[in-house]
């Protein structure tokens, strides 16, 4: 059996081509606005002062050269793999292509547990103040009960929640206008960068290696593609306004944040930056409806990357690269209890060890893991360039996947990004784990087979 066929690239896809342009537009869009930019914006103004924009402008750059390798590689191969896909077709190494699984996974367990410490730390608080952790626990736990139950997702729920999202986004950006218009805010901060002992350029890219969890996301509407109308036709147009109507709709908050609130008091607020934005530009608006609106974005970004992480591990299992033990599926309920227990045994442990600081380091290390499997593709598309295919497809303009690889990888190394050692720590220990299950299953299916008694 070939190994694109053990990964389930079919010519033929059994499933329904429902979604077209608008609906794929939504669902970039809803896979970008999420846990990022609702959790993330403190943290990201610590690191580069007033200048809130430039990071995420870069970040979005970066997202952009990645998003031209993936398009031209979704038009030749319109499967539901995506970067495992690319990488096995690349290098015919299957160690390689579970290490690019097994990082895409924990990626959506990271990104989950940075959701579920926003959650219980940030828009809860609100309406109820309980104790963090265990809430955080708590949220992790319920998720993994709505997996279990089984979740059927329709792009159209995506509609929905994604206009709540952006609801909340664009009461920022309205708050931040009326403000400026009244004389509020300081246009001046803007253009400063923090002075901590750090060159601008190592500020920024710190910056930017951590901006760059709240636009990651939309590689999910990849695994899209067999569910699309002519996908090598719309994806392009699709994915490409989705991005720049998200990157848009960024720096007009990131703006507003540094108009209304100065570097150090976003710093000092972490994941209830936003919060304090709504607070300062328009004392009278109800910070409970704005809460409510972030609890939704929170949830819906942590429950989506559990289903990713669990279901993953399960197709992992199912092709023999891990043990085939998280293959098992429940009886009467028809999911992959052993996976879902599994993933979310990983995030409650995440949200413990990580600490008060659990929204930074996680949000930090999901950009870090997916930073390396943008590499990755980026230099896929590059190799995969010798193969032909029949139809027609989108091809990245000359020297975007280079370019692509070498910033992707400069924001991923250690010490040239400015990124805190920790989060190396912690995407060495996911990856660790997924050595040792590799490790494991190789020795179990490379043992003798017992001989039963015929007599």
């Amino acid at each position: 059996m070939s190994e694109t066929h053990r990964l389930g690239v079919q010519n033929r896809s059994p499933l329904k081509r429902a979604i077209g342009p608008g609906l794929l537009f939504f669902l970039v869009l809803g896979d970008v606005i999420g846990t990022g930019i609702y959790a993330l914006i403190g943290s990201v103004a610590g690191h580069i002062g007033g200048a809130l924009w430039l990071p995420f402008l870069v970040a979005f750059g970066v997202a952009f050269l990645t998003a031209f390798s993936y398009l031209e590689l979704v038009g030749k191969y319109p499967r539901a793999a995506g970067a495992a896909l690319y990488t096995q077709r690349a290098f015919r190494m299957p160690f390689l292509t579970f290490l690019v699984a097994f990082a895409v996974m924990s990626s959506g367990i990271t990104a989950a547990a940075a959701a579920a410490r926003a959650f219980a730390a940030t828009y809860l608080q609100p309406f109820v103040a309980w104790p963090v952790l265990p809430v955080a626990v708590g949220f992790l736990i319920v998720l993994g009960l709505v997996n279990f139950r089984g979740v059927a997702e329709s792009v159209w729920i995506n509609m929905v929640l994604t206009g709540v999202e952006l609801s909340g986004l664009l009461i920022v950006i309205a708050i931040g206008a009326y403000a400026a218009a009244g004389g509020q805010g300081e246009p001046g901060r803007l253009l400063e960068f923090a002075s901590d002992g750090r060159s601008v350029l190592l500020s920024v890219t710190a910056a930017t290696s951590l901006a760059f969890f709240a636009m990651v996301g939309f590689e999910d509407a990849v695994n899209m593609a067999e569910e699309c109308r002519d996908p090598a036709r719309i994806f392009p147009r699709s994915l490409l306004s989705g991005l720049a109507a998200a990157a848009v709709i960024y720096g007009l908050v990131t703006v507003a944040a540094s108009l209304l609130v100065p570097a150090e008091l976003l710093s000092a607020a972490g994941s209830d930056a936003l919060l304090k934005v709504v607070a300062t530009g328009a004392p009278e608006f109800p910070l409970k409806l704005f809460a409510g609106i972030g609890l939704l974005a929170v949830i819906n970004s942590a429950l989506i990357n559990m289903l990713m992480a669990s279901r993953l591990l399960y197709g992992m299992a199912n092709e023999r690269i891990l043990p085939p033990l998280f293959g098992t599926v429940h009886p009467s309920r028809r999911t992959p209890w052993v996976s879902i227990l599994c993933t979310t045994a990983i995030a409650v442990v995440l949200v413990v060890a990580a600490g008060e600081d659990a929204v930074r380091k996680l949000g930090s290390t999901t950009a870090l893991l997916l930073l390396c499997v943008f590499t990755g593709v980026n230099i896929a598309c590059l190799v995969l360039r010798r193969e032909r295919v029949e139809h027609a497809h989108f091809r990245a303009p000359p020297g975007t996947p280079v370019l692509g690889a070498i910033l992707c990888a400069y924001l991923a190394l250690p010490g040239l990004s400015g990124r805190p050692a920790g989060d190396y720590e912690i995407a060495l220990a996911l990856l660790g784990v997924g050595v040792v299950l590799w490790g494991v299953n190789r020795w179990w299916s490379g043992r003798p087979k017992p001989i039963r008694n015929r007599s």
